[in-house]
């Protein structure tokens, strides 16, 4: 049976990711910092598809609960193939009006995390001859205008590295790019103004970003916007001058 583990799972896409996987056949992974949050999510999981939820409550800006994780992933008794590296959030302010421990949080969750468990993953998805890790990027990835985007480039430049080494193998990596999403994501009182301040047009509900993702990691591709509107935006945005993109909007992160 296959496992998939996934991070930031208590909310939002993570929760959409356990339940798409689970009805799919997968037995899932769930990890986040709410054991309870986690343990009711589990349960109704669990109860609906028949399938394994394991509960991981970890803090991943903590060196700690980062490597209970990464020992969880790497476990070849009890063998993830699909690592779903979800977890994230963002500031929502600029970077001289953050503090330092903020900023280190979100660089450890954004960068770290990802980092450490796609290594922790690998090698065991390699022995066994299949595997996949799927990146949760953003289409703030194209902007140069935050350090929320600087993680999220950082992340689909990662993705694009690994995938050039697995290319080989029958091991893939993938990395989503999401815009706007109505999720949890945009609730908290630094982000929540973003609601109100763009179009619904622009607003992908999280059914939509984590069923698009998950095809292309059936797929076998590397970079996914999960929106026809995102990828056209994305293109463009590729092509402006780096001046253009960096603005004064560095508050204002999709996802």
């Amino acid at each position: 049976m296959a496992t998939a583990l996934v991070t930031g799972a208590s909310a939002g896409l993570g929760e959409e990711f356990a339940w798409q996987l689970a009805t799919a056949g997968h037995d899932v992974v769930l990890v986040a910092r709410s054991r309870d949050r986690l343990s009711e999510i589990a349960d109704v999981i669990a109860s609906a598809t028949g399938q394994s939820a394991e509960v991981l409550a970890a803090d991943l800006a903590d060196p700690d609960g980062l490597e209970v994780v990464a020992r969880r992933v790497a476990d070849p008794d009890a063998p993830v193939s699909l690592l779903v590296n979800n977890a994230g959030f963002g500031l929502g302010k600029r970077f001289v009006d953050s503090t330092w421990e903020d900023e280190k949080r979100m660089l450890d969750v954004l960068v770290t995390a990802p980092l450490r468990l796609t290594h922790a993953a690998l090698p065991g998805m390699l022995s066994r001859g299949h595997g996949a890790v799927l990146n949760v990027a953003s289409i703030a990835a194209h902007l140069g205008n935050s350090t929320y985007a600087a993680h999220k480039r950082w992340v689909v430049e990662f993705t694009q590295a690994i995938a050039g080494q697995l290319a080989d193998s029958p091991v893939t990596a993938t990395a989503v790019l999401p815009g706007l999403v109505t999720t949890e994501f945009h609730s908290s009182e630094e982000l929540a103004h973003m609601r109100d301040e763009y179009p619904d047009l622009l607003w992908l509900e999280p059914e939509q970003v984590v069923t698009s993702a998950l095809a292309a990691v059936r797929r076998g591709q590397t970079v996914v916007t999960p929106s026809a509107l995102y990828g056209l935006a994305g293109a463009g945005l590729r092509l402006l001058p780096a001046r253009l993109t960096r603005g004064r909007r560095s508050q204002r992160p999709g996802r």
